[in-house]
């Protein structure tokens, strides 16, 4: 994910970039429930506390690069992309650990969701030579998503991910649907799998428009994701700049968004209550990315195409990866994965509000 392979840290879209290189597959449909939307607001969910304008949060070489809300806790949650760990992320800026000891597979931990039914955490995990576990034998080699308890963050399964002829793989964000199903990208192996609540893992839709173009070295493919209730779901090229629909129900018509202009270096997504969709955009492995956030807006409800309705370029904090949406707001995350390429040592990241 970072500027190259040069670079002192083996780092996400750089490694990724190189090993994706004339990436190509026809597309391979999964049965999946054609009706899945998106889960609904927990029962239980109270009424947040206040959250401020900013968080400033502090935690040794966390380094996260995705978050999500927790409704139960009224709190962030961040993965490590140094530790493989998940952390509780209070609107103080207070840090404490919910998955400290994670299994020797998680080096790197991104992509997360809620299942809340059940309770459960379910976590993407790889290695991409950030983690200080990373080792020769389990590069690009783990991949996979961990369910855990939500209250305690008790491990309950693992699910493997390496599934397929590819050399590569890299599971990364996530979405989850109201049944529990998962739908994990992997911008490794080009592909967007399906995972059951039972951890049956199937390929659900393996396509060209999921890879890199030419960008050799710098970039990655599908890095964001998120579930569209109209049964679809969104998902995000990062080196190609390409919001990308795909139908639950033929995975394999897969098709580009149209948009106004490529969103180079397109990260984490998340759809807000209101239909919009946050973009957020980083230069971390790619010269036409910049560090910003967009909001998209549908010009219908297929979502064949979107306008622009809100740019913030440059995002005031270096290096932003993903985004939160809150009932206070959409927060964006600046873990400093910038700083972890050039092998900075820093214990500091911040949520910002949009």
């Amino acid at each position: 994910m970072k500027p190259s392979l040069s670079a002192r840290v083996l780092t996400r879209r750089g490694l990724l970039g190189a090993a994706l290189a004339g990436a190509a597959a026809a597309a391979v449909p999964a049965a999946v429930p054609a009706t899945a939307t998106a889960a609904p607001a927990p029962a239980r969910a109270r009424r947040p506390h206040t959250l401020p304008a900013t968080v400033h949060a502090h935690a040794d070489t966390l380094y996260p690069e995705g978050v999500i809300w927790d409704p139960t806790r009224r709190a962030f949650l961040v993965g490590s992309s140094r530790h493989g760990t998940v952390s509780v992320v209070h609107g103080s800026g207070t840090v404490t650990p919910l998955i400290a000891n994670p299994d020797p597979r998680m080096v790197s931990t991104i992509g997360m969701g809620l299942d809340l039914a059940r309770n459960r955490l379910l976590v993407s995990y790889f290695d991409l030579g950030e983690g200080v576990r990373s080792t020769p034998e389990t590069l690009l080699k783990v991949s996979g998503v961990g369910f855990f308890d939500l209250a305690t963050g008790e491990q309950r399964a693992l699910v493997d991910l390496a599934i397929g002829s590819e050399q590569y793989h890299a599971a990364d964000r996530m979405a989850i649907d109201l049944f529990g199903n998962a739908y994990v990208c992997d911008p490794a192996a080009n592909k967007i799998y399906f995972v059951t609540p039972r951890g049956e893992a199937s390929v659900l839709v393996d396509h060209t428009v999921l890879a890199p173009g030419v960008q050799l070295g710098l970039g990655a493919g599908t890095t964001g994701l998120a579930l569209h209730p109209g049964g679809f779901l969104l998902a995000m090229n990062y080196s190609e700049g390409i919001l990308v629909r795909v139908p639950l129900a033929d995975p394999g018509a897969a098709a580009p968004v149209e948009l106004p202009a490529p969103l180079y270096g397109g990260d984490g997504i998340a759809l807000r209550p209101d239909g919009s969709l946050i973009v957020v955009t980083n230069a971390l492995s790619t010269t036409q990315g910049t560090d910003g956030v967009t909001v998209l807006r549908p010009v219908d409800a297929r979502w064949s195409a979107a306008e622009v309705v809100r740019q913030v370029r440059p995002w005031p904090v270096p290096a932003p990866t993903d985004v939160a949406v809150t009932p206070r707001g959409s927060y964006v995350l600046s873990g400093r994965a910038d700083l972890l390429a050039k092998g900075t040592v820093s214990d500091d990241f911040t949520l910002q509000r949009l």
